[in-house]
């Protein structure tokens, strides 16, 4: 049998493909909008190149991997280490938030690979690097997960919460990195 494709056929296909193309729109540019990953400071984790999707709806935790935008209007890709209200200290290479030790097992690829003798992450107090003993409301404090070469929060300060873009979610690109950020 031979089916003839009628005026009405056609236009249900342009309905369809304006829909398709709608929601495509919605979904980049609202829900999960891709971010790509410059610079080094996230090694091994997120590399140099990698493409990752962002989105701006969920809440900020502790270990997340946010985007954000400096007043200078570059654009970063760091792990948030504090929240507002938090303490934070780094002695002989552990990390102390409300003065409790806090592990970060993401580093274990990062720190196993370092041959240096020298502690991963400096030594440093909050109030030596912002002049208060805790975060403001509003505040995070965020560090590269390769600790020796990031420009974050020990250099530029804390982020504000209105900076921050959105939390990245997956790489997408290349298809040999393909993960869920954890």
């Amino acid at each position: 049998m031979k089916k003839i494709l009628t005026k009405g056929h056609l236009w249900l296909g342009i309905k369809y493909l304006l829909i398709s193309l709608f929601i495509g729109v919605v979904i980049r540019g609202f829900l999960l909008i891709p971010v790509p990953v410059t610079g080094n400071s996230m090694d091994q984790n997120l590399q140099q190149g990698d493409m990752v999707l962002m989105e701006k709806f969920s809440k900020i935790k502790r270990f997340d991997v946010i985007v954000f935008q400096q007043p200078d209007g570059m654009i970063y890709i760091k792990r948030v280490i504090g929240l507002p209200g938090d303490q934070i200290r780094y002695d002989k290479d552990q990390l102390y938030i409300n003065d409790k030790k806090v592990a970060e097992s993401f580093l274990t690829n990062n720190r196993s690979s370092d041959h240096q003798i020298s502690p991963y992450t400096t030594d440093f107090q909050l109030t030596e690097l912002i002049g208060k003993n805790q975060l403001p409301p509003n505040e995070y404090f965020v560090l590269g997960d390769n600790r020796r070469i990031s420009k974050d929060s020990r250099s530029f300060g804390t982020v504000q919460s209105k900076d921050i873009l959105g939390k990245a979610q997956v790489v997408y690109y290349p298809l040999t990195h393909i993960k869920i950020i954890s």
